[in-house]
């Protein structure tokens, strides 16, 4: 999605020769592999994405020791499973058994509490540590999961590892006092265009939850393969997702794994938002059923990286049953409030039968109880102010974006030059497309999604997203070299004031995130624009 034509006859470029180069090639591209000096103590104004306010005071460290607890209030269910969350990371390098407690004192221990000050709202926490211990309240146990991931980042980076470690460890004192700039701090994962294994998709939710992310669009449906099982039309997966760029295996989530993702999501505070890209990107679904293709003619199975050339029938009613079918399945797996439609790059499909197309599915959605959300080409179809779309385009200008604002709607920011984690970092990378330009971290970090469309106030934004196309990323490792270091980029934009941007502050604390990366066994890229430890 989101790419010019590119020769598919390259079977994904010989897969880049990934099972003998790969790793040589990422490391080249990185430049100087960075060494890692463990420290006792991180600093409290290293934190990424920088929090609304700190307030340093070394004289107040805190140390964990084997005698140190979790504790949570005696009858609060969500704060105990943030309190579980918390010791599972802890355990395994500290070695002490961090017992959560329901009820206790604070000295000493780990306190989490409900119950901050109003400013911070419904996603925000109060942090402060103290010499006798460490007390995180929050309003809501959504707001204590973003300070627990706050405190993971007062401790030494070794604090990471799923093996046993040595002390002292020591979490910075101070006072920290933080809430979020937008609502929507996502991140997209295109399992389409490759297939990413549960396993993986996990993993990547782990890794996103560290910054704060609160969204992962999961883009479940393209021309190479569907990827969800949709149980009224099982050759949709069966079929459909038995392939991927390049002539892979493909694969597809049953339901019950698709269950399980968002669950898994959820326990991290993370709302999965499936997306099944209409009326173009489905030559999967035509593929699988030939009687969805206006000809009766089932075209074959596609593992090239072309776009807008497929497209449902417009004019027949067994698309509309098909499409209601496929949004009441994927509403009734979906805790969350919205349902991705797609609707872009519809180039096989003539203007009116656009508009005829999205006349008729936005009613759907609406009847199973979701919102919509889309990439901004669907508001040519005036869609209801309860509609999201997202602007995925290349300048600082678009009349229909501006004019949907004005009405009411709410903007997600993910312009392709700026936010697309599947862009180079320069010629040299080995993985990515370049379409939309190179996106150095500075580059990532280096723009205002509150002021960046012309005419669109700060007030008609609901956040960031950055999406991750799977064109040329095939494994976990593909992803985190895209992703980081310029996700947390994306999720300080995302969360913290634009009072606090400053590149020269964000790239020295960026470099403090790479011992943790490595620690995490994050496959980072590692750019010269970032002073990473040596």
């Amino acid at each position: 999605m989101k790419t010019p034509t590119i020769d598919r006859s390259r079977r994904f470029l010989a897969t880049l020769t990934v099972a003998a180069t790969t790793a040589a090639l990422l490391s080249a591209a990185s430049g100087t592999a960075t060494a890692t000096p463990e420290q006792h103590i991180s600093s409290i104004t290293s934190v990424v994405p920088a929090p609304v306010s700190v307030r340093p005071d070394p004289a107040e460290n805190f140390e964990i020791t084997r005698q140190t607890k979790i504790v949570t209030p005696p009858a609060a269910g969500e704060v105990a499973d943030v309190g579980r969350y918390l010791a599972g990371v802890l355990r395994p390098s500290t070695g002490f058994p961090l017992p959560v407690s329901r009820g206790g004192g604070q000295s000493g221990n780990i306190s989490l509490a409900l119950g901050a000050s109003g400013q911070v709202g419904a996603s925000g926490y109060e942090l402060t540590v103290r010499r006798t211990g460490v007390s995180l309240r929050a309003n809501t146990a959504a707001g204590l999961f973003a300070g627990v991931q706050t405190l993971r980042q007062l401790l030494p980076a070794k604090v990471e590892s799923r093996g046993r470690q040595s002390g002292p460890w020591i979490v910075s004192g101070g006072t920290i006092v933080d809430f979020p700039r937008f609502g929507h701090r996502g991140a997209m994962l295109d399992v389409s265009r490759h297939f990413f294994s549960v396993a993986e998709v996990k993993r990547y939710i782990d890794q996103i939850a560290l910054y704060k992310i609160n969204v992962l669009h999961l883009h479940l449906a393209d021309d190479q393969g569907w990827r969800i099982e949709i149980k009224s039309w099982p050759r949709l997966a069966t079929f459909g997702g038995s392939t991927e760029v390049g002539g892979g295996p493909g694969g597809y989530y049953t339901q019950e794994q698709y269950r399980d993702l968002v669950a898994y999501a959820a326990a991290r505070h993370i709302t999965i938002i499936p997306e099944i890209d209409m009326p173009g990107h489905t030559n999967a679904a035509l593929a699988s059923y030939a009687e969805l293709n206006c000809d009766g003619v089932a075209p074959p199975l596609y593992t090239g990286t072309d776009v807008g050339f497929s497209s449902l029938c417009i004019r027949s009613e067994i698309t509309y049953r098909f499409l209601d079918d496929v949004l009441r399945e994927l509403a009734a797996l979906t805790p969350g409030e919205y349902l991705h439609i797609g609707t872009d790059e519809a180039h096989a499909t003539t203007e009116p039968d656009y508009l005829f197309f999205l006349g008729r599915v936005m009613p759907i959605v609406a009847k199973y109880g979701k919102k919509i959300t889309g990439w901004h080409e669907f508001l040519k179809a005036d869609p209801p102010t309860s509609a999201v779309p997202q602007y995925w385009g290349t300048t600082n200008s678009h009349p229909e974006v501006t004019e949907a604002a004005a009405r009411g709607n709410k903007i997600l920011m993910s312009p392709a030059n700026k936010a697309y984690l599947d862009m180079k970092y320069n010629r040299d990378t080995p993985l990515g497309l370049s379409w939309a330009g190179f996106i150095e971290v500075d580059t990532a970090y280096g723009w205002n999604p509150g002021m960046y469309l012309q005419g669109v106030p700060e007030s008609a934004i609901l956040g960031v997203e950055a999406p991750l196309w799977s064109e040329t990323i095939s494994n976990s490792d593909h992803i985190e070299f895209m992703a980081f270091p310029r996700l947390p980029a994306y999720a300080e934009l995302g969360w913290s004031p634009w009072s606090t941007h400053d590149w020269a502050s964000f790239r020295e604390r960026l470099a403090a995130q790479g011992p943790r990366w490595e620690r995490l066994g994050i496959d980072f890229y590692r750019s010269t624009q970032i002073p990473w430890p040596s």
